[in-house]
């Protein structure tokens, strides 16, 4: 009760709800488009654009690195999509190629900076020191990729199963997967702040893998993700308080337990469970 009269931790527990239900929603389309190495190459590549970012400016500010890491993610997940196009070289391929080239420049810049120690709340986050500018941007991220995909969400889905079909029925697919790519992105940065660089994969994969073990509804994997994450992720904050652990880390921890616990226990997939049937 002494925490949820602390400003900070009333800050930190509405930004880990927000974020962590705007992530565990689009982490329903993740897991249907089969993406989560893509999402773990583009969370690596947010480093360098945080390391750019407080090279041309000179500090580290919530908006410099914000807008680093918006840049270098955009750049290289939707250059990837655009060297694909050619049909020569597979995205993935080319992601790996881009992502790994992007993250050696990143390591190339950090013996030039100055605040090397900082970077700490970025590689793994901080949620706890969140400010009113940085819920403003989580919500503001959260909300966009919330309307988006609920807007667009049958020509998403449709583009995801059926690209063909898609297509004939004059969905613009190449804009539905940039689209899909940019949106991804902003998930990604809007998660710095609760579990930084190193671990926003675990935010936006674990919720709807979770779920994928529970049902096989299409609408539950966003809804369900949603839900987990939101739960999940200010559940962990309190839990960090009460064991003395970082909050980032304790978000995955938390929801990498729930998945697990889907995987042995779930009365439909559960190993436990297709074990005695």
């Amino acid at each position: 009760m002494e925490l949820l009269s602390n400003p900070f931790y009333q800050r930190a527990l509405a930004a880990a709800a927000f974020i962590g239900f705007a992530n565990g929603y689009f982490s329903g389309f993740v897991i249907l488009r089969r993406d989560a190495l893509s999402v773990s190459a583009l969370s690596h590549t947010m480093l360098p654009g945080i390391a750019l970012g407080i090279l041309a400016t000179g500090a580290l500010t919530q908006w410099n690195a914000f807008a680093g890491a918006l840049f270098a993610a955009l750049m290289v997940g939707l250059g990837s999509v655009a060297v694909s196009r050619g049909k020569r070289v597979a995205q993935g391929t080319a992601l790996a190629v881009l992502y790994t080239s992007s993250f050696a420049v990143g390591v190339a810049v950090l013996p030039l900076l100055k605040t090397r120690q900082q970077l700490e709340d970025w590689l793994f986050g901080n949620i706890v020191a969140v400010g009113n500018a940085d819920l403003a941007i989580s919500f503001a991220t959260g909300a966009l990729i919330l309307l988006a995909t609920s807007l667009l969400m049958r020509p998403i889905l449709l583009t995801l199963f059926e690209p063909n079909v898609a297509a004939a029925q004059g969905v613009p697919v190449r804009f539905v997967q940039y689209l899909l790519f940019g949106l991804l992105v902003l998930s990604l940065v809007s998660s710095l702040q609760a579990v930084g660089c190193v671990l926003s994969v675990g935010l936006l994969v674990t919720p709807a893998a979770t779920v994928a073990l529970l049902t096989d509804r299409t609408p539950a994997l966003f809804w369900g993700g949603g839900a987990i994450g939101a739960i999940g992720s200010a559940g962990a904050v309190l839990l960090s308080a009460r064991f003395g652990i970082s909050p980032g880390p304790a978000i995955v921890i938390l929801l990498g337990g729930l998945f697990v616990a889907a995987y042995l226990f779930s009365p439909r997939y559960g190993l436990l469970f297709t074990k005695r049937h």
